[in-house]
């Protein structure tokens, strides 16, 4: 049997074959990279709204414990008007935290007294809430 060699004919379109696949598969990639960059960008924007809400946790513990006598004046229940003590603190955090909600919750111990911080946020509308809980004892 003889084999045929191949006619340049045959051969015809083949480069530009392989050169369409190439852009579909590398269009596929940046497809890929493009999702993952917008989940990413997502991450750091919670990541910085949790930051935030940790500073102004911490922030709101220091004022506390400076005022260990009058601890229950800082109790405050979600979506409630901040009482007088906590006004300045709510105003910083709520600048700082576009849409922040907040709850403090004092519960005197034996020894100590225990405080919750519950800072609330949505990272775009129509989100569900984010929360961060902070805790600490104060003596």
């Amino acid at each position: 049997m003889k084999r045929r060699p191949l006619r340049r004919s045959s051969q015809r379109g083949i480069a530009l074959l392989e050169a369409l696949i190439a852009v579909v598969i590398l269009a596929l990639g940046l497809l890929g990279t493009i999702g993952l960059q917008a989940r990413s960008y997502a991450a750091l924007s919670d990541s910085a709204m949790r930051a935030e809400a940790t500073i102004a946790a911490d922030r709101l513990i220091g004022i506390m414990s400076n005022d260990a006598v009058n601890l229950a004046g800082y109790q405050v229940a979600l979506d409630a008007r901040a009482p007088a003590a906590l006004a300045p603190w709510a105003a910083e955090t709520t600048a700082a935290m576009p849409g922040a909600r907040y709850s403090v919750t004092v519960v005197p111990e034996a020894q100590r007294t225990r405080v919750a911080i519950e800072i609330h946020w949505q990272r775009k509308q129509g989100d569900a809430d984010s929360s961060h809980l902070v805790t600490a004892y104060i003596r």
